[in-house]
C-alpha cells in the first residue's frame, strides 16, 4: 500500500489523534444509549431469538414462532441472553452489536494492511455510523447479522494470511449462528481449499445437529422454517425485503418474471465472482471482491433480504479505498450508497414500508459496481501460467 506523505493516502494512514477517537466514541455511544432508551429488550430482531430460547427452556418448540429463522444451534447460543433480565439486555445487546461492527471494521482494515489506529480507521467508522443508514438500523434491531459483519472480514483476513482452515472454521461458526454467510462457501470451491470447505460445512452441521436433538421437534427447521421461507414469508415481512423478487411485484411485475430476473442477476453476479477470482492479480482485493460479489449475488435472490445485510459487504469494500483499483475509488460505489444517507427524504418513498425500493436500488447498483468497475484486466499468459503453477499458495501471504 502507498504510504507516501505527499498525498491524502499518506495523511490517512498516520495515527489518529484523541480528538478523532473522542468523536467516534460519542457517535457510537449516542447510538447505543438511544437504542437502550427506546427498546425494552435490546432490539426487535434479537428479541425473536431470545424469545425462542426462553420457549425452549420452558419445554416448547422455538420454531412455533414463524419469524424465528435460525438454525437450532442459535437457540443454544441465545440461552445466556434468555437468562438475563430485560433491563440488562436493553443495554448489553446494542453495546455488543456495536462492538461486533467495530471489530469487523478493524479486521477489514487489517486485510489491506491499514493500521486500526489510523485516521482512515477513525474517519471510516464515523462515516459508516453517521452516513450509512443500515449501520444504525442493525444496532437498533439487534439483529444477529452483526456476527456475520465480524466473521466475514475475519475469515478473509485468515485466508489472506494463508490460514484457510481457520477461515473455514470462522465461516462455519458464523453459519451456525445465522446462515447468512453460506454463499461464501463458493469462495473455498474457487480456491480449491477442500479441507477448509469441510470446516464450513461440518461446523454448522455438527452444531445444529447436536442442538436439534435437544429440541422437542428436531426437524422443526425443515418442517416449519424452510416452507415459510419458500412461501416468501408473510405480507408484513415482504414490505421490508430488498431483493428484486420482493420489490418488483410491488411495482406491478408478476411474481414469476420478478423471481426469474432476480435469479438471473444472482447467476450473473456469481459468474462475475468466479471471473474475478480467475484474475490472479496480487494484493487482497481479489479475495475481498470475490467474497463481496458472492454475498451481493445471494442478496439479490435470497428471501428474506434486508437493508442491514449490506453492512456485511459495504465496510469490507470501503476498507480497501486506499488501494489502487479498489471499488471504493470508483464513483458508482458512492452513487449506490446515496439512497442510504440517513435523513434524506425521497419523493413518494416517505413511508418506512417503502424504503425497500431504495434498498433494492442500492443492492443492484452495488452488484454492478463490484462486478464491472472493479474487475481488473487478466494477467499476461506467462504470469497466468506461473499463477496456476503456484495455485496452492493463492490466497496466502506469499501470493499477496
Amino acid at each position: 500500500m502507498h504510504t507516501g506523505k505527499s498525498d491524502i493516502s499518506g495523511w490517512l494512514v498516520r495515527r489518529a489523534s484523541w480528538h478523532g477517537w473522542a468523536v467516534s466514541a460519542v457517535v457510537l455511544g449516542a447510538s447505543v444509549v438511544n437504542v437502550a432508551r427506546r427498546t425494552a429488550d435490546g432490539g426487535m430482531d434479537n428479541a425473536i431469538v431470545v424469545r425462542a430460547a426462553r420457549t425452549w427452556l420452558d419445554g416448547g418448540s422455538p420454531y412455533a414462532d414463524p419469524h424465528f429463522l435460525y438454525l437450532p444451534s442459535a437457540v443454544l447460543a441465545a440461552v445466556p441472553q434468555a437468562l438475563l433480565p430485560s433491563y440488562a439486555l436493553r443495554v448489553l445487546v446494542p453495546l455488543m452489536v456495536t462492538a461486533l461492527l467495530v471489530a469487523g471494521w478493524a479486521c477489514a482494515l487489517r486485510i489491506h494492511g491499514v493500521w486500526w489506529r489510523s485516521r482512515f480507521a477513525v474517519l471510516g467508522l464515523i462515516v459508516l455510523a453517521v452516513g450509512f443508514a443500515p449501520f444504525g438500523h442493525l444496532v437498533r434491531l439487534g439483529n444477529w447479522t452483526a456476527t456475520a459483519v465480524l466473521a466475514l472480514p475475519l475469515a478473509l483476513l485468515c485466508a489472506v494470511r494463508g490460514r484457510w482452515g481457520a477461515a473455514g472454521a470462522v465461516i462455519g461458526a458464523a453459519v451456525a449462528l445465522k446462515p447468512l454467510l453460506a454463499p461464501v462457501a463458493l469462495l473455498f470451491v474457487f480456491a480449491g481449499r477442500w479441507r477448509a470447505l469441510g470446516a464450513v460445512v461440518l461446523v454448522p452441521a455438527v452444531a445444529s445437529g447436536g442442538a436439534a436433538l435437544l429440541m422437542p421437534d428436531p426437524a422443526g427447521f425443515c418442517t416449519r422454517t424452510l416452507p415459510f421461507l419458500l412461501r416468501g414469508q408473510d405480507d408484513f415481512v415482504r414490505l421490508y425485503e430488498a431483493s428484486p423478487g420482493a420489490v418488483l411485484p410491488r411495482l406491478g411485475v408478476p411474481a414469476g418474471p420478478a423471481a426469474a430476473l432476480a435469479l438471473t442477476g444472482a447467476a450473473w453476479g456469481t459468474w462475475c465472482a468466479y471471473r474475478r477470482w480467475r484474475c490472479a492479480d496480487p494484493g487482497p482485493l481479489r479475495i475481498v471482491e470475490t467474497a463481496a460479489l458472492l454475498m451481493l449475488s445471494a442478496f439479490l435472490v435470497s428471501r428474506p433480504s434486508y437493508d442491514h445485510y449490506l453492512v456485511v459487504v459495504v465496510p469490507l469494500l470501503l476498507a480497501g479505498a486506499l488501494c489502487p483499483g479498489a471499488v471504493a475509488r470508483r464513483p458508482w460505489f458512492w452513487l449506490a450508497l446515496v439512497p442510504q444517507i440517513p435523513g434524506l427524504t425521497w419523493p413518494f418513498l416517505e413511508p418506512e414500508t417503502r424504503r425497500a425500493f431504495r434498498d433494492c436500488l442500492t443492492l443492484c447498483l452495488l452488484v454492478l459496481a463490484v462486478s464491472v468497475a472493479a474487475r481488473p484486466e487478466p494477467l499476461p499468459a506467462t504470469a497466468h501460467s506461473r499463477g496456476r503453477s503456484g495455485s496452492r499458495q493463492v490466497g496466502g501471504t506469499r501470493a499477496f
